[in-house]
């Protein structure tokens, strides 16, 4: 046989099954699916495998597939271990992701994709619901008044409806982050039709007759179907139970062995485990269960990404971010900046930022208009998949960012804000130069003095430049837009933490001469020469403690390891040497 093809883009569980592509079997889950409640919610980041997941489960419940089963399922866990309710089910499938979200094409858009979804429903079981049900359905004038006809017809016949909704909040998400919580609230509120169209879904999930006996729901936020349900009472949610931690995305066991067959089938040569160091770095370390912390999840979206160039190319990717994961997660931060102002949700992720991590409630269910609460916004954070669940810690879930690829999307958050707020903006294109002289020909000095001449031309900034963590994290980001470096903030190095550790990206500069150490330190505007003296003094013995250590020349490669102290006076930049280690 040949190869299998790597499914990277495709959520189509039939021609991943029939057309030999790579899958990693999910599909034990469907025995949880059975043990849960009947109607069911799960929210996952974006490109995180949802739309695949509804389809292995339209074909395995479908009663027009019963004749492919062992086709489409026989090589897999559940074509093993079937269970009582496969293929009895006709599938009424939704997604809201194919709805136009311009407030003013959406109620036509949302009612032609209704009606596409319906009439594929009519072509593949119409025949089983009576010679007259064409013609009264023929007869219904929109989307709510369909689907109770649909309903109550399979309820007079006896044919039980599995509904699959995927991407719910899709266009409700655009909607109110880019034309505001009015426009959101005619959908979701009051006379909405996109809430009248839950009501209606409620309506037919409701009583022991009821045609829909299942329903699986996903999206990657709880807010809208509080809106429009009036608290989150149609489906259980079981986005952070144990037994569905890993429903969705690969375990490193599961990565691990996709390296080793395409390995084995010589589309790549070198050694797994350090491929596997890169690509936990960028794409690991997602937990959605409190109850099980040591267990974490790649993005099986980053990590198709990657597998497909390296079998592709037999070399990792030069670009380490999907562009389609940055473009999603773009859509995303339009949440954080209202009115060209920074608001509280702005000053939350600059302190998530700086911090490295923060404490939380997750909430399971909020309205959008209590978005602006810390514990709902990041909540939203989590269910994003900007946080992860990291620990629990004296009884609080600590959450933090989960790899690189996420670090470098928050971090534009903060450049995009700045720049949107008028309150900084550096010219790319000179800060990329900079800091190619900076790796390639150990030129550091000027990078440090163009961001200090910025801070002095750039005044708004100032307010924002309110102590030493403030000053690394301004330059944290804006260094993050170039790829010259991989950027750790508070690295552990002998015993301390650096305040930066600048290690070379040798994946995509293999050549590059330097890598840094860097110490920040900070004093009030009325300081004395003493006082900046004094803080100088501090981060050189602090510089020679981690060179001591010999950690960071270790891990620098073929680059010269260089300690640079950096302080500053408020906005000033006060000092900047080199310690010589």
């Amino acid at each position: 046989m040949t190869t299998k093809r790597i499914p990277y883009g495709i959520s189509d569980f039939r021609l991943i099954s029939t057309e030999n592509y790579y899958y990693v079997d999910k599909t034990r889950f469907i025995e949880e699916v059975e043990r849960s409640p009947r109607f069911l919610f799960l929210i996952r980041p974006r490109r995180f495998g949802k739309s695949l997941w509804l389809a292995t489960l339209s074909n395995y419940y479908d009663v027009a597939t019963r004749d492919d089963f062992d086709k489409l399922f026989g090589q897999y866990y559940i074509g093993q271990h079937p269970t009582e309710e496969r293929n009895s089910y006709l599938m009424l499938t939704f997604n809201f992701a194919m709805v136009n979200p311009d407030p003013d094409a959406l109620s036509e858009s949302f009612e032609e994709h209704a009606s596409v979804c319906f009439e594929r429903f009519n072509m593949k079981y119409g025949h089983l619901l009576g010679e007259d049900y064409l013609e009264g359905y023929a007869q219904r004038p929109n989307a709510e008044s369909k689907l109770e006809y649909i309903a109550l017809r399979c309820e007079r016949v006896g044919l039980p409806i599995y509904l699959v909704i995927d991407e719910y909040d899709n266009f409700t998400n655009v909607v109110l982050s880019r034309h505001g919580h009015e426009r959101y609230r005619a959908l979701t509120h009051g006379a909405g039709f996109f809430r009248f169209f839950f009501n209606k879904i409620k309506g037919v999930t409701t009583g022991e007759s009821a045609a829909v006996k299942r329903m699986f729901i996903t999206g990657v936020s709880p807010v809208t179907l509080d809106d429009v349900t009036s608290g989150f009472n149609i489906a259980s949610m079981v986005t952070t139970e144990l037994r569905f931690n890993e429903v969705l995305g690969f375990t490193e066991d599961e990565v691990r062995e996709m390296l080793e067959y395409y390995k084995g089938e010589g589309r790549w040569n070198g050694e797994t485990e350090d491929v596997l160091g890169v690509m936990r770095e960028w794409y690991d370390n997602y937990c959605f269960s409190k109850s099980c912390c040591g267990v974490r999840m790649y993005n099986p979206d980053m990590v198709l990404y990657f597998v497909n160039s390296l079998v592709s190319n037999g070399v990792v990717p030069d670009t380490l971010v999907d562009v389609n994961v940055r473009t999603d997660y773009g859509k995303l931060r339009h949440l954080v900046i209202l009115d060209k102002r920074l608001n509280g949700n702005f000053s939350r992720i600059r302190q998530i930022a700086e911090e490295g991590e923060v404490s939380a409630t997750i909430v399971s269910s909020f309205p959008a208009e209590e978005l602006v609460k810390p514990d709902n916004f990041t909540s939203l954070l989590f269910y994003f998949g900007i946080l992860t669940i990291d620990r629990v810690e004296r009884g609080k879930t600590v959450l933090r960012v989960p790899n690189l690829t996420i670090r470098q999307i928050l971090f534009s958050y903060i450049e995009q804000g700045y720049r949107e707020a008028d309150v900084f903006n550096v010219k790319t294109w000179k800060l990329d130069d900079l800091m190619s002289r900076m790796a390639y020909d150990g030129e550091w000095r000027v990078v440090f003095e163009y961001f200090a001449e910025e801070v002095r031309e750039q005044t708004n900034v100032r307010d924002y430049l309110e102590g030493e963590k403030a000053v690394q994290t301004l330059h944290l980001v804006y260094m993050n837009l170039t790829n010259y470096f991989i950027i750790w903030p508070e690295r552990e190095m002998n015993k301390g933490y650096a305040d930066l550790w600048m290690s070379p990206n040798l994946l995509s500069h293999p050549e590059m001469g330097h890598s840094y150490v860097v110490e920040f330190k900070y004093v009030r505007h009325d300081a004395s020469d003493e006082d900046v003296a004094a803080k100088l003094e501090e981060a050189r013995g602090q510089l020679r403690q981690y060179a001591g250590e010999g950690k960071a020349a270790a891990l620098c490669g073929r680059t010269k390891v260089r300690y640079i102290a950096v302080v500053y006076r408020a906005w000033e930049l006060a000092a900047l040497e080199e310690i010589v280690s």
